[in-house]
C-alpha cells in the first residue's frame, strides 16, 4: 500500500460523516465507456454525424425519437455491467457507519447493485423508465425488448404512448430533490472524497462549494480546477485506490 492510499485509510478511520461524489470514472472500470471522452465523442461524430450532447437532448427526444434511442441503447445502457472495488468500498462505508451519501453523476445505478442504499442520483437512472402519457413504470429489460418497441422506440403496453428514460437529457432541468439531498448531505460532511470527475460539469460540479468539513479527498487520473485546496490527491484506478483503502 502507498503513501498515499495509506493516508486515505487514516482519514477515513478518523471520518464519521463521509460523502462520496461520483463521475463517470467510477464506471469506466465496469467497462462502461464515457461517452464524453476523446474517443467517444469521435465515435459519435464519425457514427451518426452529430454530438453526444445534441443526441442526449430533450429537443432531439422529442422530434428524434428513434435516433435518440438508437444512440442511447448503444452508449448508455450496459445491462451486463458490473459494479467494481469502488462501488463495493462505498457500500461497505455506508454499511459501516461511515458514509452518509453517495452523490452520482452516472445513470448506471451500480452504487446500488452493490449495496449502497443511500444514493442522489444527478443525472436519473437508466434502471427507470416511464411512459410520457400514463405514467407507467418499466424497467431497463422492458425497454431492451424489441417486443415492446416500435424500432428502437419503446411503446407503453398500457396505452401505446412513448417510453421515456428516467435520465436527465440536456435542456432539461435536474431533480429538485436530488440535489437537494445531495447538498444537505455534503454540507454534513466532515471528509468528501471525489472521484472519477473532472469537475467541470455544471451544475453538479458546483456542488463542492458546499462542503464545509476537514478533508477533501480528489482521486481522478487527471488534474481538476480544485486539486490546489484539497487535502489529499491521488491520480490513480479509483477502484484500485477505494479497494486497497477500504479492505475490498
Amino acid at each position: 500500500m502507498n503513501e498515499d492510499i495509506k493516508k486515505l485509510k487514516e482519514i477515513i478511520e478518523n471520518s464519521k460523516k463521509i460523502v462520496f461524489f461520483g463521475g463517470a470514472g467510477v464506471s469506466t472500470e465496469s467497462n462502461i465507456p464515457d461517452f464524453r471522452s476523446e474517443e467517444g465523442l469521435y465515435n459519435a461524430q464519425q457514427q451518426y454525424g452529430m454530438s453526444p450532447e445534441y443526441m442526449l437532448s430533450h429537443s432531439y427526444f422529442i422530434d428524434n425519437p428513434e435516433g435518440f434511442y438508437d444512440y442511447y441503447k448503444h452508449n448508455l445502457v450496459y445491462e451486463d455491467a458490473k459494479p467494481n472495488k469502488a462501488h463495493y468500498a462505498l457500500a461497505k462505508l455506508e454499511q459501516d457507519g461511515k458514509l452518509i451519501a453517495v452523490v452520482t453523476q452516472n445513470v448506471d445505478g451500480l452504487h446500488q447493485k452493490a449495496g449502497s442504499k443511500t444514493v442522489y442520483e444527478l443525472h436519473g437512472s437508466a434502471a427507470r423508465n416511464y411512459c410520457m402519457d400514463c405514467r407507467k413504470a418499466f424497467d431497463m429489460d422492458y425497454i431492451m425488448d424489441p417486443a415492446n418497441c416500435d424500432g428502437y422506440v419503446p411503446k407503453c403496453d398500457k396505452c401505446g404512448g412513448i417510453v421515456k428514460p428516467d435520465v436527465v437529457l440536456y435542456e432539461e432541468a435536474l431533480d429538485e430533490s436530488q440535489i437537494m439531498g445531495a447538498v444537505n448531505a455534503i454540507s454534513q460532511a466532515d471528509t468528501l472524497i471525489v472521484g472519477g470527475t473532472s469537475l467541470v460539469v455544471y451544475p453538479a460540479a458546483g456542488l463542492i462549494r458546499y462542503f464545509n468539513g476537514k478533508n477533501l479527498v480528489l482521486i481522478n487520473k487527471s488534474s481538476t480546477q480544485y486539486d490546489s485546496i484539497a487535502n489529499l490527491v491521488i491520480s490513480d484506478s479509483i477502484g484500485k485506490v477505494l479497494g486497497e483503502a477500504v479492505g475490498v
